[in-house]
């Protein structure tokens, strides 16, 4: 998987899990300390997020920051 699909992925992870929890990408941001605007552009795979990033969206998506990577690799 290349690095553009595995943002992608990663987008989708975070999507799914946000409208599972019902939050708005503003909520999300708000619980992540991060900005919306960067939340959009991570779930659509336009960020190559460092590991604190990482980090603060599971927190703020109450997962297990493993879960948002796994399987996904970088070729």
């Amino acid at each position: 998987m290349g690095q553009h699909e595995f943002a992608n992925e990663f987008g989708r992870r975070v999507r799914l899990r946000r409208h599972k929890l019902g939050f708005s990408q503003e909520r999300l941001a708000e619980a992540a300390g991060l900005h919306w605007s960067y939340v959009s552009s991570v779930e659509r795979g336009e960020r190559n997020l460092t590991l604190a990033s990482v980090l603060k969206l599971a927190h703020g998506l109450g997962v297990d920051p493993g879960k948002l990577v796994a399987g996904l690799t970088v070729d």
